[in-house]
């Protein structure tokens, strides 16, 4: 994790920044996710909020558990380090519900975004009824069968990852094919963890693609197969990390791959989607909405 105070190097101060005329987006701001449990859906939704305003980089911190006034002061420190550090107040955005350490919270130097508050009161005044002041509620009561659905699924994934066991297709929900590289192995991952859908998937290889066939062990399973594509620039881009300067990274190998999985999507229709500017989350989204398959878990 990056040392807080490297973000005051070649910035000015609170003072005298005005006096240069900086331009706000070339400032670094500082942006905490604090939570009373996982600050997972603190940083999901804040993240969320961030990328909205894309000209501006952030340098982002997760403060999970911040359940007790002690680490409620523990993250108040840093927060006002991170002010002191930069002279820019920080962003913090927090899904605390205990109305105590909220208060602590509240009192760091920064700008405090309480994710729940505004929510929680028109819900309240809409229903009549005062939440209660309890944290973690979101995971008070584990749906054992929520929880195996999800544990199995990603089981699966893992499994049948890159073309392994094609014998257990029949168990698929969905089969994510593509060239080397491509991103299904992350989506199959994310699908089974996020939604418990059994994702399994397969890399076409070079006799594949150039024959313009699929492979035999997936055409008894074509209603299940979904492509995925990616530019050329990016695909090598992303070979040359794994393997530089090697054929399989050229952009003539990558350019040729491509050509060829699209026409075998075309001929053999099967359904795609290009990935190459889209996040694990955006790209089994689109999948869902695309082909229709329903969400095992809520």
């Amino acid at each position: 994790m990056n040392n807080l105070s490297n973000l005051a190097v070649a910035r000015p101060t609170i003072q005298n920044r005005s006096a240069l005329a900086i331009d706000k987006t070339e400032i670094i701001r500082v942006a905490f996710f604090i939570s009373d449990g996982t600050a997972i859906t603190a940083e999901t939704l804040g993240r969320s909020i961030l990328s909205q305003f894309a000209s501006v980089p952030f340098e982002t911190w997760v403060i999970p558990y911040v359940d007790t006034k002690e680490t409620a002061q523990k993250a108040v420190s840093q927060i006002n380090k991170a002010y002191q550090d930069t002279g820019i107040l920080p962003l913090v955005f927090d899904t605390i519900v205990d109305s105590d350490i909220r208060e602590i919270i509240n009192s760091a130097q920064a700008c405090n975004l309480d994710m729940y508050e505004g929510l929680i009161g028109r819900i309240t005044d809409e229903i009549g009824v005062q939440p209660d002041d309890h944290s973690g509620h979101a995971h008070d009561h584990v749906d054992s069968e929520t929880y195996k659905s999800r544990i199995d699924a990603v089981h699966f994934a893992l499994d049948n990852d890159d073309g392994a066991h094609t014998r257990q297709y029949d168990m698929a929900d969905i089969i994510l094919i593509g060239v080397s590289r491509s991103g299904k192995t992350p989506t199959s991952l994310y699908l089974a963890l996020q939604f418990g859908i059994r994702a399994a998937n397969y890399p076409l290889t070079e006799d594949d693609l150039f024959d313009n066939q699929l492979p035999k062990s997936l055409k008894p399973h074509r209603d299940k197969l979904f492509g995925l594509t990616i530019d050329t620039e990016r695909l090598q881009k992303i070979r040359q990390e794994r393997r530089a300067g090697s054929r399989y990274a050229s952009y003539k190998q990558c350019e040729e791959e491509q050509r060829a999985i699209q026409a075998i999507y075309m001929t053999q229709g099967i359904p795609s989607l290009n990935v190459s500017e889209m996040s694990v989350e955006e790209i089994a989204t689109r999948i869902l909405q695309i082909t229709g398959l329903k969400r095992r878990i809520g």
